[in-house]
């Protein structure tokens, strides 16, 4: 049996929109070995799918019948840390620890390049299962079904403070609020911001992070869909964030601290969530994972 560990992964970074990904030190554990039968179980009280719509399962297929594989059946036991349907990059762990199982298990014909691009069309963009494969910050673009992307580290300067509400928010509603078109110069504002983005990131420059998180293309449209957005993002940047975002799709609200401050801005805004009553909100102080995707056997 092998166990594939995928970490979560936070997109868009505000300005990044559907090009940003990051990945970070949260991680879901999947067990596989083919069988002669499907059997899907979960270590966790996380309801998941037990047949062949398990998104695990799904992905797992796709690479047996893109390598003219017969797949007889897999036995997979999940453990789910990372929540689901969060904008954390859940379902794009799955899809990672699919591929990249079954991929192993019938001797690893697919290169990394085809497996990052496998992950893409099935998930149907890169933001996520991009830095979830290859660790760090990823910035992707697709052109003729193929990923382009290239990962830098993150430096060590930086933590991502992780506010997880207790509502879900399905990516679908979450894109079905954004405008069909966009003006040009909120294109070129939030071009220039996430290039701005990924150059201090990379470099630590953490003065920039306040104006490279802004954006003009999805927030602004989702934020009536995340109660007490308006309130976490005020009590962060009074606590001293160096910048806070939707992650992904949200519900999450992510905020960049200095990785000195990080364990007193945690605690502080855990006593603010309190006195504003915003009750059920889980606070997690995260490092970047700069590795990515791993297989170990067992």
């Amino acid at each position: 049996m092998i166990r594939i560990q995928v970490p979560a992964t936070s997109a868009n970074l505000g300005s990044g929109f559907d090009s940003l990904g990051i990945a970070l030190k949260m991680y879901n554990q999947v067990w596989m070995e083919e069988s002669d039968s499907l059997e899907i179980t979960s270590k966790d009280d996380v309801k998941i799918p037990t047949d062949e719509t398990n998104l695990i399962y799904w992905a797992a297929k796709h690479v047996y019948e893109r390598c003219g594989r017969k797949l007889p059946g897999l036995k997979i036991i999940q453990l789910n840390n990372i929540p689901m349907a969060r904008g954390l990059g859940s379902s794009s762990a799955c899809i990672v620890a699919g591929i990249l199982g079954a991929n192993r298990l019938i001797g690893s014909p697919l290169k990394r390049q085809e497996l990052i691009d496998l992950a893409a069309e099935i998930e149907g963009h890169p933001d996520n299962t991009t830095p979830a494969i290859e660790g760090g910050l990823a910035a992707s673009a697709i052109e003729a079904g193929r990923v382009y992307s290239v990962s830098v580290p993150v430096s060590e300067k930086i933590r991502f403070v992780l506010f997880v509400p207790p509502f879900e928010l399905k990516t679908e509603k979450a894109r079905s609020v954004l405008p069909k078109q966009y003006s040009r110069e909120d294109a070129v504002y939030n071009l220039s911001r996430s290039a701005l983005m990924t150059a201090s990131l990379f470099s630590g420059k953490l003065e920039n992070l306040r104006v490279a998180v802004q954006d003009k293309i999805h927030q602004p449209y989702r934020a009536n869909l995340i109660d007490h957005l308006e309130d976490v993002f005020r009590m962060s940047y009074e606590l001293g964030s160096l910048g806070t975002y939707v992650s992904g799709a949200g519900p999450t609200i992510i905020s960049m601290v200095s990785s000195d401050m990080a364990e007193k801005f945690s605690a502080q805004a855990e006593i603010r969530l309190k006195k504003k009553n915003i009750n059920g909100w889980k606070i997690k102080t995260l490092a970047v994972d700069p590795k990515g995707a791993s297989i170990f056997t067992e």
